[in-house]
Formats: structure tokens, sequence, C-alpha cells
């Protein structure tokens, strides 16, 4: 599949993207939270006091491609692991504090995962197929693959596809109890090099309009996806090289690898030992000391690099290893906790 526009609210200066430009934010706590743009004027004040961060992050991101495309869309795909998580809690709250009495229908409506592709199929007027994914750390990449298996079938011919997460401080309090984040906060700078066990927590929401057939409108081609839970480093590996094979190609057929490195001395040594065992010459891009770490933040990994195939140049911080020649095919692999494991192979259309 193809992606003809996409749309990015992240941590960073991109929804109008400044990042380019301007450079990148350099943050000092442990939560990065998302630079959300005025929403005014997309959104109907009435509505947007109702809606829940991560619904408004959709929107926000999600309005501008439908006004250009809603005439040819054929559904909206959405993952979200936790969707209004906020939201969630605020109900359950409820009902304990009315002991299961009469409740506020806006808590509930808003904290479903589903709201997000609901909200915006709502104020697009778009009928067709509606789906959302919620399956932890590869909620967007199985949102993906309904996306490739929709074109496959001939069922759609464009869609909105994307990515979107918000932080609840209810919900970073249970997981910091677990180890998830560190300790001792480390600015964005020095996480990656940090060395000690744990990340940092991030929210956003990443958009793509895709096509099943090439067009002069491309900006990147998807080609494929992949997924593999609780495996062994060298059942990653293993899980890599069929996956190339399943597209005819090899190690030396990538010029680019986009790894998401978090700075989790634990988990970290997944994206070394691939990239050294396979990979050892490519050119290697990191993204997780710009937006954190969330369930669905691979769909920011694939909106930087259809950044990198359109010309942008990209911010230093993001380059591990610099590359030696041009990019034609770029590979990202993202984990989460280093039990639910990505692969997204990318090309220029």
């Amino acid at each position: 599949m193809y992606i003809i526009d996409m749309s990015c609210i992240s941590a960073q200066d991109t929804y109008n993207n400044a990042i380019f430009e301007e450079g990148v934010k350099v943050h000092t706590e442990p939560q990065y939270w998302a630079v959300e743009p005025k929403y005014k004027k997309m959104v109907p004040l009435n509505l947007l006091r109702r809606m829940s961060k991560s619904v408004r992050m959709g929107v926000g991101t999600g309005i501008p491609l439908i006004d250009a495309f809603k005439e040819s869309l054929d559904g909206i795909i959405i993952g979200s692991a936790n969707g209004s998580i906020k939201k969630s809690i605020s109900f359950l709250n409820q009902i304990v504090e009315y002991k299961e009495g009469t409740l506020t229908p806006t808590d509930f409506i808003q904290s479903t995962s589903n709201s997000i592709a609901g909200t915006l199929a709502l104020m697009g007027k778009i009928t067709g197929y509606n789906n959302t994914h919620v399956n932890n750390g590869i909620a967007f990449e199985s949102a993906m693959l309904d996306a490739l298996l929709l074109f496959e079938e001939n069922a759609a011919e464009r869609l909105l596809l994307g990515g979107v997460e918000e932080i609840s401080q209810a919900n970073y309090n249970v997981e910091s109890l677990r180890g998830m984040f560190k300790e001792v906060v480390v600015d964005s700078t020095q996480l990656l090099d940090s060395n000690t066990p744990g990340s940092v927590s991030g929210e956003g929401a990443a958009l793509f309009v895709v096509d099943s057939k090439p067009s002069e409108a491309a900006i990147a081609q998807i080609v494929d996806v992949a997924q593999i839970v609780h495996p062994t480093s060298a059942e990653v590996l293993e899980k890599a090289k069929l996956f190339l094979e399943r597209n005819n190609l090899s190690p030396d057929d990538i010029d680019a690898l986009f790894l998401g490195y978090n700075g989790n001395s634990q988990t970290d040594h997944y994206y070394t030992e691939l990239q050294e065992t396979l990979f050892p010459t490519q050119a290697v891009y990191v993204y997780k000391n710009l937006v954190a770490d969330y369930y669905t933040v691979s769909s920011f990994a694939v909106w930087l690099a259809a950044n990198l195939f359109s010309g942008k140049k990209m911010p230093p911080e993001v380059i591990k290893k610099a590359p030696t020649k041009p990019i034609q095919r770029i590979l990202i692999y993202n984990h989460y906790e280093g039990t639910q494991h990505g692969f997204i192979l990318m090309s220029r259309p």
C-alpha cells in the first residue's frame, strides 16, 4: 500500500513539520507530552469539551486528511492499545462513587478505544469500514495488516490508517510500580545512552491516507508487516530473515534501519543484536529520544521514514549511524517491553 498524505501530533513540533526546520525539542521530564495544535478551528467547542485527549489528538490529526480525501475514503483503521484510558478510569470511579446508580454517559462513550475511529467517521461522514485494534504493543502493526488484507481482497482502494495513544497519570503510576519507567530522570539528549532499567512515557497520533495502488501522489510504500510475541533473541533474528525472504529480499537489500531504542538496559539488546548480526553496514535511525515510548510509537517511526523518503532532512538527533548510499528500502523494528515485536518494511514508491 502507498502513503499519499499524512499528519502527526507528537511530543515534537510535527503537526506543521516545524521539527525539520526548527530542530528537536529537548524533554527533561519522565513524560513527553504531545505538542497539540489549536483545535478550535477544526472542532466545535461543544464537541471539543467532551472529547478525551486521545480523541482530540486523533481528530486533530485526522480531520485535515479527511477534509482532503473524504469523498474517496473507503474506511478508517486505528491502532490504540489504551484508547481513552483517562475516561475509562473516570467512568470506573463513577461506578463506585454513585454506587452503580445513574452515571454520566459521556465518560462511558468516550472511554472505548474505538471512540477515535468512530468520532472521525461521524465528523467526516465516512460510512465505510471502521475498525480499531487494541492489542498493546502491536496494535498499529495489526491495523496495518488489516489494511493490507483489505487491499489484497479488493475490498477497499483508499483508507485512513493510524496509531493514537495518550498518557494517563493513573496508568503511568501503575506501570511505574512494575518498573516500566526510569527511577532517575534523564533528559531526552541522554535517554538512549542512559544504560539503566526502564524508559520514559510518551503519547501521540500519526495518521496516513493509504492507497492500494501506486500513483504520482505516493510518498512511500508500505510493503509488508510482521509480528512475533514472546520470542527469544534468536527467534527475532530468524523472524527478520524470514520476513525479508517472504518479500524476496536479503539483509543486503535493506539500506536503513529505524530501531526502537528507548534507553532501557534490559531490552535494548534486541535492537543491537539485530543490527550487528544482520545489518552491520546499514544506516541506523532512532526516534524514541524524540517522542518517548508508547504502544503505537511505531506509527511515528513510519511517519518519520515517509518524511525521509519525501526528501526531508532528518534531525541529527535521529541519526545513530549515517547512510553511505541513497536509501531505497527501510526496515522498522520495534518491540514493547521485549514481549511484542513488530517489523515494517517500507520502500520508495
